[in-house]
């Protein structure tokens, strides 16, 4: 063997050794100082993440967004007080799916074939923590806690966030028409003394307005809570909607 190649050697086995005397300890820092752990738990994390967004995508229903100047219309800060005397607000709400309406318990109308079919739909989901319905009465003066508990004890409500919320009637009023775009107004010449709309909005756990589409594609927006299953079709030809209420619900329910 040639001195040439007994320099080379020595050479490559002098880098070798440079190498771990200052690498080496550094390494070892990083591991008992969990720096390499700590990358690749963040990989772990994007991994995960990622995973939940896919998931979340593929639990995503047909269900389409009310939309305002096309933007998704979401629910307004509401804060009203509830049939117990507690204070219940939007954020009550998220990560509940929810049925909205709005009421009056003195309703000799609309409102007593509204509330049995909500009790219908609660039934339907007993034992669901992430399913709700807010009833807000248009009519505060007179419905007050104790009026709201007696109400619901008549209709057999059961889901503990089956809220019926009452407050200031401007506030009430200003939620109806512009918050949820259901029509409510006082009208004396009318029974009852109230105009309102006898439909039902349904809201996702994020607090959005969804509904499903027509036979044009549009969206429905609301459901008809005027006519029970049992009815099937009223006397105008009109359809219940109970049903595909009760479908959306569990489709918002899976997502």
């Amino acid at each position: 063997m040639s001195k040439k190649t007994n320099y080379s050697y020595v050479g490559i086995t002098f880098i070798i050794l440079v190498f771990g005397i200052i690498f080496i300890p550094k390494i070892i820092d990083r591991v008992s100082e969990g720096d390499i752990i700590r990358d690749e738990s963040r990989s772990k994390d994007v991994s995960t993440s990622n995973s939940k967004a896919k998931n979340a995508e593929q639990n995503k229903s047909d269900l389409v967004y009310l939309e305002i100047n096309g933007e998704p219309k979401k629910v307004p800060a509401f804060s009203f007080t509830n049939q117990d005397g507690v204070t219940i607000t939007n954020e009550d709400y998220i990560g509940k799916v929810y049925v909205v309406e709005f009421f009056f318990t003195t309703c000799p109308t609309i409102c007593p074939i509204m509330n049995r079919n909500l009790v219908e739909v609660q039934n339907q989901f007993n034992g669901f923590e992430n399913f709700g319905i807010a009833s807000f009465t248009i009519s505060p003066e007179i419905d007050t806690p104790e009026v709201l508990k007696a109400y619901a004890e008549k209709y057999n409500v059961t889901n503990p966030n089956w809220h019926f919320l009452t407050g200031n009637e401007t506030d009430i009023y200003k939620l109806a028409n512009e918050g949820f775009n259901l029509y409510t107004a006082k009208d004396d010449s009318v029974e009852g003394g109230f105009e309102h709309s006898g439909n039902f909005a349904l809201i996702d756990k994020e607090g959005y307005i969804r509904s499903r589409t027509d036979d044009f594609g549009n969206p429905k927006i609301f459901y008809n809570g005027l006519i029970s299953e049992a009815t099937g079709v009223d006397e105008d030809g009109i359809p219940q909607e109970i049903t595909i209420l009760k479908e959306d619900i569990a489709k918002l329910l899976k997502e």
